[in-house]
């Protein structure tokens, strides 16, 4: 049995509908009765409460492992995930993938600090661990996390180029690991089919959308007084303009091919994800950070 965390989020909740279509068997563990998600089991537990996860593990032999990102702050999602793993060990399950983020690395700031130490106490549990570190998601284009301004510009942080991944790949990748088609074990950075500055991602974007799509770029000095002033809470925007600093040395411009390697299928493209969400993004570009 599979047992679910996240099912309802971007990557998880691809997940959960394509082992619906697949008929693959599977549990869902969410925070509170009455949640239906088709094709489950679900279960209720909380990460924050280690004392109802071991009736939610029973029986798994195998843990889909993510949550939502640390903003604004770690240790929460820390502790969550430890919990998962630790109620995974008690219950005798057998393998965990956990959806971390690529550009890991012990003591960076939020997000690839955070990931590096569950990564290092998954790979020090004894459990078979297979971990999926995507690029930036694309459906953040669609759910007001990449930032635009009042005028729909493309506000950037980030100068060096992404390798932007569909979350639906991501949840391809699992899938394949989950149901043996493809190996268990080790860690694939999951990217897009191609790394785009964000003058690219904003070109990209103006001819998918048939309207001229500008770009706002600050220079990295200059982030940290915008962000604040926007609202941000202090203690993230030092590591968000710490991380901001490494993509822009390039840590997330490599191009993988572990979409293709564990799937058998290139990922989607950047122009195919813009085309299917075109409606969406003509009409209400995210617009949530400068609400």
């Amino acid at each position: 049995m599979i047992l679910m965390t996240g099912a309802t989020g971007m990557i998880g909740g691809a997940l959960a509908r394509r082992l619906a279509a697949e008929g693959v068997p599977f549990r869902a563990l969410v925070r509170r009765a009455g949640v239906t998600i088709p094709g489950a089991e679900v279960v209720v537990g909380d990460l924050d409460d280690p004392a109802t996860l071991p009736a939610a593990f029973a029986g798994a032999d195998q843990l889909f492992l993510n949550t939502a990102g640390p903003y604004p702050d770690e240790e929460p999602v820390i502790a969550q995930q430890l919990a998962a793993i630790d109620a995974a060990v008690a219950a005798g399950v057998e393998h965990v993938v956990k959806v971390s983020t690529i550009g890991v690395r012990a003591g960076g700031p939020m997000p690839i600090g955070t990931h590096a130490k569950i990564e290092a106490y998954l790979a020090d549990s004894g459990l078979t661990g297979t971990v999926l570190r995507p690029n930036n998601i694309m459906q953040n284009l669609v759910r007001g996390v990449t930032m635009c301004t009042p005028d729909g510009e493309l506000f950037e942080a980030f100068g060096g180029k992404l390798a932007h991944v569909d979350a639906r790949d991501v949840a391809d990748c699992a899938f394949a690991v989950l149901t043996r088609s493809a190996f268990r074990g080790g860690a694939y950075d999951v990217t897009g089919p191609a790394a785009l500055s964000a003058a690219e991602l904003a070109a990209a974007l103006s001819a998918g959308l048939d309207r001229e799509i500008g770009l706002v770029q600050p220079a990295l000095d200059e982030l940290e007084p915008i962000l604040v002033g926007r609202g941000m809470p202090e203690s993230y925007v030092k590591h968000f303009v710490e991380f901001a600093r490494l993509v822009t040395a390039g840590a997330l411009a490599d191009v993988t091919t572990a979409v293709t390697d564990l799937t058998g299928n290139p990922p989607r493209s950047i122009e195919a994800f813009i085309a299917e969400h075109r409606d969406h993004l003509r009409g209400d570009p995210a617009k949530s950070f400068w609400a």
